[in-house]
């Protein structure tokens, strides 16, 4: 058996390992966003001082986690771009971005964490709200994370826009769906708080608050948990499992006849949102089979964007 290279017309096969598909959109959504959780979590904490409201400073420091998760997603942007072309990072800057996601997602388990231990806190050691106070403001960070939903919300849409080839629920920006949870959980939480507090004030309901506020860390844990799994499915380069590996084994085994050329190895990994890398070991028969012809098989995969091909040509 012996190893068979490929090596004539070299400048065919230089190419870029810039392999983002852009997210200037995002990086800009998420700055914005950050700006505006940053601002509304200073009236928060600004307010529950002034009115002596212990359940408005806590909803402030809560946001201000979010702030700081948030601004976590716009540095991962910016630091993914600085980056972008610097040749020590082998397949490029993408999962600086999903690492912010991952990371982001480790943070918002450990603010439902908190959530529990200071609703059960609130059961076994009830404290005086101030309803009227606490609902205007509440009602107010329900509009502000609305608004901030939206900014994300389309920011996603642009990005996505003109990359609908194939394979559409694996092709999500994971460090911009990390800062919509962050939103979307603190828009929940929101809603739960209002719920809350007119029950307590309307109906004397006290105990309403802390159940709301363990009903909010469970829905936020059950969103962090999804997003570490499919973060941690990119970091860990878990893809076998994916379509495309199949689209790779068919592109290059079928049209032979039976037994001649088969696959002996082969590695797919995630190196953009849309894009994949793949390394393969091929064993044939066929004399005339070369690494130009198993790449330009698998080339009309476009999410395929960079190959390593080795033939092994059996007697």
């Amino acid at each position: 058996m012996s190893n068979v290279r490929h090596t004539d017309n070299l400048s065919a096969w230089t190419h870029s390992h810039v392999f983002g598909e852009g997210s200037e959109a995002a990086e800009r959504g998420t700055k914005a966003v950050m700006w505006i959780t940053a601002v509304m979590m200073v009236v928060e904490i600004t307010a529950g001082w002034w009115f002596n409201s212990m359940a408005l400073l806590a909803d402030g420091w809560h946001m201000s986690s979010h702030a700081l998760a948030i601004g976590l997603s716009a540095f991962a942007y910016a630091t993914a771009r600085r980056y972008a072309k610097d040749p020590r990072f082998t397949f490029g800057t993408w999962k600086i971005e999903v690492l912010a996601g991952f990371t982001s997602a480790v943070f918002l388990m450990g603010i439902a964490a908190l959530m529990v231990f200071g609703s059960f806190e609130r059961i076994l050691s009830p404290q005086p709200i101030h309803y009227q106070e606490a609902m205007i403001v509440a009602a107010a960070g329900l509009v502000v994370n609305v608004v901030c939903a939206f900014i994300l919300g389309g920011a996603h849409h642009h990005g996505e826009a003109g990359h609908h080839h194939g394979h559409d629920d694996h092709h999500h920006d994971l460090n911009l769906k990390s800062a919509y949870v962050h939103v979307i959980a603190d828009a929940a939480t929101s809603v739960l708080a209002i719920v809350a507090l007119a029950g307590g004030w309307l109906y004397g309901w006290s105990w309403l608050d802390p159940a709301m506020g363990i009903v909010g860390a469970v829905l936020v844990a059950v969103w962090a948990k999804n997003l570490i799994t499919e973060t941690g499915k990119v970091l860990l380069d878990r893809e076998m499992d994916h379509p495309v590996v199949e689209e790779i084994r068919e592109a290059v085994e079928t049209g032979h006849e039976a037994g001649d050329t088969r696959i002996a190895d082969l590695h797919v990994w995630r190196v953009g949102k849309q894009s994949y890398s793949c390394a393969l070991s091929v064993v044939t028969h066929d004399r005339t089979l070369t690494p130009k012809k198993v790449h330009d098989r698998i080339a009309v995969h476009e999410e395929i964007v960079h190959m390593t091909i080795e033939i092994h040509q059996c007697d």
